[in-house]
């Protein structure tokens, strides 16, 4: 079975009144800070505009931490774990 067979059968329960990850000002954070994000993020969830400005979307979070480890005090103005019953539940490893 592929990744992504795996991961489509998991369940993410968006909780869409509080985003568990938000970002900073990132005007002033190295380009190779917000390079590792878009590159360490095994969701593909953040993406660097070419103005050089970061997007990011927290639903699909696979709750993995990368991002908290690479730019905590730096990018991420936040970090937590969802809410309970809200979130990524695993179904297949």
């Amino acid at each position: 079975m592929s990744l992504e067979s795996k991961l489509a059968v998991d369940r993410f329960a968006v909780d869409e009144e509080s985003a568990h990850i938000t970002l900073a000002d990132t005007s002033g954070v190295p380009r190779k800070t917000l390079e590792l994000l878009v590159r360490g993020c095994p969701a593909g969830l953040y993406r660097l505009n070419d103005d050089g400005s970061l997007d990011f979307d927290y639903a699909g979070c696979f709750e993995c931490g990368t991002c908290y480890v690479l730019a905590h005090g730096t990018a991420l103005a936040s970090w937590y774990f969802p809410r309970g019953e809200m979130g990524i539940e695993y179904r297949r490893g």
